[in-house]
């Protein structure tokens, strides 16, 4: 026997001893995890929810790989414009919205009504979460909430979003059984976190419930009270796609102005519309901008290649809905296509 092939035999016969000794790193996270919820359940009970709650929702669940996975890979960030919309805008979706539009005309009506919102943009955000209520979103929602929060990248929120679920639970607004939502933990047919549902859900037929999962008013009414409490304006629409001439990008300064507050996507700095067409910007055809002096941020989500769009103050309020700017735009364009 050679003496390299007797060292072989030492170095394999070490890392199988301490291999045996020393759990593997996956063995470890779960560790980690495992006492890390010991600390969410503890402070849960601190909060006020009741033991058997606590018990019932985060006792067994398991880091959900999967979750991480589609984390790192949202559309929203990895498409262009072209391509999300794509998706999106289409012309079943655009049909159907009209259909919508006809069907909830009266429901719709007094929705807006209430809330200052106008229809086409509630139907608009209601295609693009769950194609009008037909798509069901079924993951257990504390095992990828709890997965969320324990991952560095977005732990304080999704930690927050543990204990109003469990809220939502303890204050009888929903059952364990049917915490199902998104990978990310969004509920019912407008895709609401835990934390908006307790802030901003609506009991619009007077029911007792606010009944995000089937009951179309509540769902309506909740869109629209969610733009509402975001600054919405229902004499404002959210902006128009522009055309900006060439050269002028380089004197705005970079774009630092968050889009909405809380918000990482930012815009360049408002102007005046008065002031875009002073230095040259126009509507897509080429004609005027309005007359009334707005202010408006310009945005290029696709850099410098895309399309430049002019984005009023209800336009913070879709971005804080969901702060991408490609969603945004795409709610603003499906709405305006609905209307026709």
């Amino acid at each position: 026997m050679s003496v390299n092939f007797r060292l072989t035999i030492c170095a394999a016969a070490l890392i199988g001893v301490l291999g045996s000794a020393t759990p593997n790193a996956a063995s470890a996270a779960e560790l980690k995890f495992d006492a890390w919820l010991e600390g969410v359940r503890a402070e849960a009970l601190k909060r006020g929810i009741k033991p058997e709650i606590v018990s019932k929702a985060l006792t067994g669940i398991k880091r959900v790989p999967r979750v991480i996975k589609r984390d790192r890979n949202q559309s929203e960030f990895k498409l262009t414009m072209a391509r999300y919309q794509k998706h999106v805008v289409t012309p079943r979706n655009i049909d159907i919205g009209r259909k919508k539009a006809k069907r909830y005309e009266s429901l719709l009506s007094r929705v807006a009504k209430t809330y200052g919102v106008q229809p086409r943009f509630i139907l608009a955000i209601w295609a693009i979460e769950t194609r009008y209520g037909a798509v069901t979103a079924d993951w257990p929602l504390f095992p990828a909430i709890a997965t969320l929060a324990f991952d560095k990248r977005r732990s304080r929120y999704f930690r927050k979003q543990i204990f109003a679920a469990l809220q939502m639970i303890n204050r009888g607004h929903i059952d364990y059984k049917s915490m199902l939502g998104s990978w990310a933990g969004a509920m019912g047919q407008p895709q609401f976190m835990p934390s908006s549902y307790l802030a901003f859900a609506q009991d619009f037929d007077g029911d007792g419930r606010r009944d995000i999962w089937k009951n179309e008013g509540d769902v309506f009414a909740s869109i629209a009270n969610y733009l509402a409490e975001h600054g919405w304006r229902s004499d404002l629409t959210w902006g128009r796609a522009v055309r900006v001439p060439p050269g002028i990008i380089t004197g705005l300064g970079k774009p630092d102005r968050r889009a909405a507050p809380g918000c990482r996507a930012t815009t360049y700095p408002q102007k005046r519309l008065s002031q875009w067409q002073e230095v040259g910007v126009r509507k897509i055809d080429g004609s005027d901008l309005p007359t009334r002096d707005l202010k408006a941020a310009l945005i290029r989500p696709d850099g410098e290649r895309g399309d430049s769009y002019l984005v009023y103050r209800n336009y913070a309020a879709i971005m804080a809905y969901n702060c991408a700017h490609h969603y945004a735009v795409t709610v603003g364009t499906l709405a305006d296509r609905i209307k026709g």
